[in-house]
């Protein structure tokens, strides 16, 4: 496929999204208000992306760094970056509801953020600046048609030494549907799942998405590190985890600010996280 193949989709998931923000900005899962009025509140994702990241940076911080959130929605993450000290931070996503909401936060919170509309796979050319450090995580590259043009696009965008952090759902759920823990399709799918849902992942959502449909593509990992590698990018640490932030399964049990499986259930991984280098 050319990218012009899949512009019928992501207007599709475009339009799909603009009512997600809606929902997603007043529910409990996001906790807007409480995220606005706590100026030390950092997300529970980007908790949890840092621990993974923290190691890998030159001073172990993101402080003084600066900072770009690909596939960024409301920007909640976005702000709790900007919190943990990083600098000149943007964040870039493909629904302008999301973004209008974002600034409205960023406003509400007093927080310097820039925020950008575009495709991710394209982020390099809405965006003219170069970054220490770019992230994306939870439920992003699911949405991308192809990963060739954005590991290209992340490569332009990072300085030399910079890095790179996705962490994300496991692709191995892809092929478990998100259903249970049978197998009900290939892991190793190149082609488009498109399926319809008047609901999101939040609390309180049932029946209020009015574009209710959705266009995926499952990532493996052999695609995924073989698009960074082949932008000339190193790969310096793959994770995978058996624990995650939403319940990407219906048996998952919340435990403090994870959901994890059962006891009886076999240890399978639910989460990945890679870290990227651009060689200095």
């Amino acid at each position: 496929m050319t990218h012009s193949d899949y512009q019928a989709e992501l207007r599709d998931n475009q339009a799909n999204w603009n009512d997600r923000a809606k929902v997603h900005l007043v529910s409990d899962f996001y906790d807007v208000e409480h995220l606005i009025a706590d100026p030390t509140q950092i997300t529970d994702t980007v908790q949890h992306d840092y621990a993974v990241l923290k190691p890998w940076l030159p001073q172990k911080t993101v402080a003084k760094l600066d900072l770009l959130h690909l596939q960024c929605h409301i920007g909640t993450d976005t702000l709790s970056w900007q919190r943990l000290g990083a600098t000149h931070v943007t964040g870039l996503d493909f629904s302008p509801q999301s973004l209008e909401y974002a600034r409205q936060i960023a406003d509400r919170a007093n927080a310097p953020l820039t925020y950008v509309e575009g495709d991710a796979r394209f982020a390099s050319q809405k965006i003219q600046s170069q970054f220490d450090v770019i992230v994306t995580s939870m439920g992003t590259i699911t949405w991308l048609p192809e990963l060739t043009s954005w590991a290209q696009s992340i490569a332009q965008l990072l300085r030399a030494g910079g890095t790179f952090l996705i962490r994300d759902d496991h692709p191995f759920l892809n092929a478990l549907d998100f259903e249970s823990l049978v197998v009900h399709t290939d892991y190793f799918n190149d082609g488009v799942l498109t399926y319809d849902e008047d609901g999101s992942y939040t609390d309180h959502s049932a029946h209020k998405i009015q574009h209710t449909t959705n266009h995926n593509w499952n990532h493996d990992f052999q695609e995924l590190t073989s698009a960074l590698c082949d932008a000339g990018l190193t790969i310096e640490f793959l994770g995978e985890y058996d624990r995650t932030e939403w319940p990407a399964l219906p048996d998952l049990i919340r435990r403090d600010d994870w959901y994890v499986l059962p006891e009886s259930a076999p240890r399978i991984p639910l989460t990945f996280a890679l870290v990227v280098k651009k060689p200095a």
